[in-house]
């Protein structure tokens, strides 16, 4: 008897500033985008960041797929907006997995760790990104390169029409 072949292993990086209007464009293009990938439902790598990380992970699991959640450190969910916690929470109890970087405290240096651990567990990256270089170590243009030096097939993705949110949402 013949056993299925493991999900493709995709990871995602890309910004956490979205527009509700960019959100709702992302979420279409990555299930297009992951269709492409795999016929079959992929198994995502997330760090659950707010924006194109948390609509990955509704995308993979509207399209029957599981992931699992890279966190950047112990600290993490308290760095997030309390408006948006109980959306955190949900996701991160669908994840199939967590796993911590072993940062204490969040960070550059902690969210570095979490790209690369990411990276570590993916066959693919897809990154939501407009293309303008980033202010840190861990923006998502950073991780773009890093995950193209590795030699992982990496697709970027930009919607027409897809815009960045102000900072204080």
């Amino acid at each position: 008897m013949a056993t299925d072949p493991a999900p493709v292993r995709v990871g995602v990086a890309g910004h956490i500033n979205l527009t509700p209007a960019t959100e709702r464009l992302v979420a279409d293009a990555l299930r297009v985008e992951l269709r492409r990938i795999s016929a079959r439902p992929v198994h995502g790598v997330t760090c659950l960041a707010a924006g194109t990380d948390q609509v990955f992970a509704r995308v993979v699991l509207a399209t029957g797929g599981s992931y699992e959640v890279v966190l950047p450190a112990l600290d993490y969910r308290d760095t997030i907006d309390p408006a948006y916690r109980a959306a955190f929470d949900e996701l991160l109890d669908r994840a199939t997995l967590v796993v911590h970087t072993g940062h204490r405290n969040s960070g550059t240096a902690a969210y570095v760790a979490a790209n690369r651990e990411l990276l570590n567990r993916v066959e693919r990256l897809v990154a939501v990104w407009d293309g303008e270089p980033g202010c840190h170590a861990a923006s998502t243009d950073r991780t773009v390169r890093m995950a193209r030096q590795r030699s992982i097939p990496t697709t970027v993705i930009w919607p027409a029409d897809a815009r960045r949110a102000s900072r204080d949402r």
